[in-house]
């Protein structure tokens, strides 16, 4: 044979070992998606910085994150070098640019080695879940970032058991989403039971809520709390179909929904109809099953956040916590009309209802969950010190466990198999790595945020003001964040009691 037929077969027999070997490798899901052409993708990653200098964007340009916050995820959860060299490349003069006021006097944090050190930077809930109305399990979450709501189905089975057994390594919580408790939610971690419009999981067969099925429901998995989803940020006041083709034996078997028909989430509640009968029905799930239960919401139409501080004043009534979801946020597929204007962004949807409810006095009797793209130290730090007890991220636990942004999660096709129920797509991403690196991100965001909250001269992140925080105005001004928002002085900080109790615990 001549020299070029060996060269071929060479080369043949080369990208045949690598296809073979990125088959079987459980290290990177594209690669054992689309072996040997899935280098390609790395390679262009790898030159990314320069074509985007030159060509395409800068590094905080690309929406809705950046290369450099994707990044940050990224080597956090693989535990490499998350460092930035050269300065900041972003526009820190920009309106609205976070800018935290370190302290002449910071506090240390200890580094690998020193006395006191601990690796998972554990940082726990200053407020007790349910403590404040005595439910029966009420508890104290030891960790002050957790998974948010992201649906079985809408998530593919390795992925949601990838966020499980990743909180469980990290101390945290899974929100399940409103498409019920899958096999996938029991493989170890803890979860809070999300309850849609559906009641998935807790239906009968005209699909109204029972307590029964609920009750079954609680008691077969490790639920620590329940959460009624009003809205959501990815599209508020908006109900849902999935067609009949969609639903497989198991999904049918998990949401408790029959096979061969449409399953349709309806926009509003059924069990409840106005603030009352909401608060009763917290109650009624409360008082049977111990266990605390909130509600979870994107801010839009502030009368009926004004109605409920004022019922949780006058009547007692109120949940146990309230996650608020902002318009920016939001995992799943809607319209483009309604992921980009209905519903507050976090800050100015928080902030509003935070206000109403210090205002009536009773923003002490419910814990605050913030949510939407909060899974960054400075935007953690904000939400905290905004009134903030507990931070819930979704999408950057998604990019954890290997997406891409690609964005083609409507279409059922994830590159990554992250959202998809594609079989071929899905066998790329291992459980038990991806797990890991869930554990790592959020171990690596506690030790930031801790880091920052150091800086300040405070013990804890619940423990700084607003006052230590500024936003940019102009290129020549900027205003205390508690100016910017409102505030009062104290707002948004944790009682005394509070803090000397979790310190005692």
């Amino acid at each position: 044979m001549s020299v070029w037929a060996w060269i071929g077969i060479g080369i043949g027999a080369f990208l045949l070992i690598v296809a073979v070997y990125d088959l079987l490798q459980k290290k990177h899901a594209i690669l054992r998606n689309f072996p040997v052409i899935g280098h390609v993708r790395y390679m262009l990653e790898a030159i990314g910085p320069e074509l985007r200098q030159y060509i395409v964007t800068q590094n905080d340009e690309e929406r809705p994150f950046s290369r450099d916050q994707r990044r940050w995820v990224y080597a956090s959860s693989k535990r490499e070098n998350n460092y930035f060299s050269f300065g900041t490349d972003n526009d820190i003069e920009r309106p609205g640019y976070i800018l935290v006021r370190h302290s002449a006097f910071p506090i240390h944090t200890p580094h690998p080695g020193e006395p006191g050190y601990d690796g998972n930077f554990p940082l726990a809930c200053v407020r007790v879940l349910g403590g404040v109305r005595g439910r029966k399990h009420a508890f104290r979450p030891s960790s002050i970032i957790n998974a948010s709501g992201m649906s079985y189905g809408s998530l593919s089975p390795a992925a949601v058991e990838a966020i499980n057994r990743g909180v469980g390594l990290a101390g945290a919580l899974q929100n399940t989403g409103e498409g019920g408790i899958s096999d996938y939610h029991r493989k170890g971690g803890e979860i809070i039971w999300q309850i849609g419009t559906g009641y998935f999981g807790c239906r009968d067969d005209q699909g109204r809520f029972s307590m029964e099925r609920l009750l079954e429901s609680v008691g077969s998995a490790k639920v620590k709390a329940i959460e009624i989803k009003l809205s959501q940020g990815a599209k508020p006041g908006l109900g849902g179909v999935l067609p009949a083709a969609k639903i497989t034996p198991e999904i049918s078997r998990i949401r408790g929904i029959p096979m061969g028909r449409d399953c349709i989430s309806p926009a509003n509640h059924t069990a409840f109809s106005d603030v009352s009968s909401m608060l009763d029905f917290i109650e009624r799930l409360a008082d049977v099953t111990g266990l605390p239960v909130g509600i979870k919401s994107a801010v839009g139409d502030m009368g009926f956040w004004r109605d409920l501080a004022k019922q949780i004043g006058s009547t007692k009534r109120a949940p146990d916590f309230i996650t608020i979801d902002g318009g920016e946020g939001g995992t799943g597929a809607a319209p483009l009309a309604f992921t980009d204007h209905v519903a507050l962004p976090f800050k100015l949807g928080f902030t509003q209802v935070y206000r109403e409810f210090a205002e009536v006095g009773v923003q002490h009797d419910v814990v605050f969950i913030g949510s939407g793209k909060l899974g960054f130290p400075e935007t953690g730090l904000l939400a905290l010190a905004l009134g903030c007890d507990m931070i819930h991220v979704a999408r950057e636990a998604m990019m954890a466990i290997g997406c891409i942004q690609a964005q083609r999660c409507h279409t059922g096709h994830c590159p990554t198999g992250v959202a998809t129920q594609n079989r071929w797509l899905m066998h790329g991403l291992d459980p038990t790595l991806k797990a890991a690196r869930l554990a790592n991100y959020f171990a690596t965001w506690r030790k930031d945020l801790l880091h920052l909250a150091h800086a300040t001269g405070y013990a804890h992140p619940s423990l700084v003001p607003l006052d230590a925080l500024d936003l940019v105005d102009s290129n020549t001004h900027t205003r205390s964040a508690r100016e910017a928002y409102g505030y009062q002085p104290g707002w948004g900080l944790p009682l005394a009691t509070e803090v000397q109790a979790m310190r005692a615990a």
